[in-house]
């Protein structure tokens, strides 16, 4: 087997493997050699087929094996003399498409190499760490958003009309041609007014009673309810109003703590504080971590593939056209080109991308099993009821798994070289942290 290189400019590389055809011939018959003691054919024993028998039978399916491995083997071999790693899947393909047995096989090989990443002095870059405490006054504003979303009710004066964002109790028996049907009455029925758990029109019908009101609401079913029975059809359902009662938030109180699972107010002050810390310290790290990104880009420069240029910059454009569009699905749109601006993004994307991958691998970083089975458990629960379906299409699914890996082995090299740089901390308000986030999106 000869292999000849063809192209080498840049990152491109080029080269013609020319696999003999007495080659190809012996390594098919070692091939049906190993094969022939399991093969069972009508007229002969287990293991006693003659070997030219199974040639004529089998050979071209073998001979395919055979190239491929024959390929592989020598890409292999390459690959560890020449110290280059493909950016992309190298194209491979025959050259001589009249082959035919007895002829030797010549194959072209393209890719584009890897550059080669410089060396980085990670301890030389100083970087600020933006700290924020949770005071006083941003703990209160955090617990009042709680009594918020634990509203209670209280009843209005007599006589009042209830309006949208009240809450009616009311008895309700509904009816389809007359006829009362299963799940249609309830008694003491708490219903918030626009809070749209009744089918469309129901609520609207509400709004204006007053406690002790008889009121026919008529509605139609839609088309697609859940109940096969009902869909479509109208209703009337007879209510009576026995309470029309206001929103109030709940008051601050070891008992509203309780609905938090904390012991009293004091120790729900404390888990709130912690949260906000946590939430400061995401938005501090997200700010710590552009500022590398940065630092980073500034220090290094060297060659990009254009294949994963290309591909970045169009997923970038595509992504971008989608957030633009939201209401249009799937890829059924307009081809999208990328601009100069998609592709000065991409630019930084992949260098950035190649830099941490090198980092990395040189700290000899790694996923562990743990990580990536906490990952899919994370994503898994955005499936309810499906999450083992779902664990089961990830572990079967090589490009899911790279999905979910990528961004925990980024986060972990960027971890790695915060504990090397020269990071300096800066106390902040929150105010600031929301600042320098936001300042995130105009870069």
């Amino acid at each position: 087997m000869s292999v000849t290189e063809t192209l080498n400019e840049g990152l491109k590389r080029g080269y013609q493997i020319v696999i003999p055809a007495g080659d190809l011939d012996a390594k098919v018959n070692e091939k049906l050699k190993e094969a022939q003691p399991e093969v069972e054919m009508k007229g002969f024993r287990k293991g006693k087929v003659p070997l030219a028998l199974l040639k004529k039978q089998f050979g071209q399916r073998v001979m395919g094996e055979a190239i491929q491995e024959t390929i592989d083997g020598a890409m292999g071999k390459h690959f560890e003399e020449s110290g280059d790693r493909p950016a992309l899947q190298p194209e491979i393909k025959m050259t001589n498409e009249d082959w035919k047995e007895g002829d030797d096989v010549e194959v072209s090989v393209a890719y584009e190499a890897l550059p080669e990443i410089p060396e980085v002095d990670l301890k030389g870059i100083k970087l600020e760490k933006l700290v924020a405490k949770a005071d006083d006054a941003s703990v209160a504003e955090a617990l009042d958003n709680l009594a918020e979303s634990a509203q209670n009710f209280e009843d209005r004066k007599k006589g009042t009309k209830s309006k949208s964002g009240d809450q009616v109790v009311i008895d309700f028996a509904g009816k389809v041609d007359g006829e009362l049907f299963e799940g249609g009455s309830a008694e003491d029925f708490p219903l918030v007014l626009g809070s749209g758990s009744f089918i469309p029109g129901f609520e609207d019908q509400l709004i204006g009673a007053k406690a002790g009101d008889e009121v026919a609401v008529n509605v139609t079913f839609p088309a697609e309810y859940q109940a096969e029975n009902l869909a479509g059809k109208e209703a009337v359902f007879d209510c009576t109003v026995k309470a029309v009662k206001a929103p109030a938030k709940a008051e601050l109180n070891d008992e509203l703590a309780k609905q938090f699972g904390a012991e009293d107010l004091e120790a729900l002050k404390g888990q709130v504080k912690e949260r906000l810390e946590a939430e400061y310290a995401g938005a501090a790290r997200a700010v710590q971590k552009r500022a590398l990104l940065d630092a980073l880009d500034g220090v290094v420069s060297f060659e990009l593939p254009p294949s994963l240029l290309d591909a970045e910059a169009g997923q970038i454009a595509h992504q971008l056209w989608h957030e633009e569009n939201p209401d249009v699905e799937g890829h059924d749109h307009p081809e999208i080109e990328a601009t100069d601006e998609h592709k000065k993004l991409a630019e930084r994307r992949v260098r950035l991308g190649l830099l941490l991958a090198e980092i990395g691998q040189k700290a000899e970083i790694e996923v562990t099993d743990a990580e990536m089975t906490q990952a899919i458990m994370n994503q898994a629960r955005q499936y309810p009821g499906q999450e083992r379906q779902f664990f089961e299409f990830v572990q079967q699914n090589a490009q899911m798994q790279q999905q979910l890996r990528a961004p925990i082995f980024e986060d972990k090299v960027i971890d790695y070289v915060f504990e090397l740089a020269d990071v300096s901390e800066k106390e902040v308000s929150k105010e600031d942290l929301e600042k320098a986030v936001e300042a995130l999106d105009d870069i």
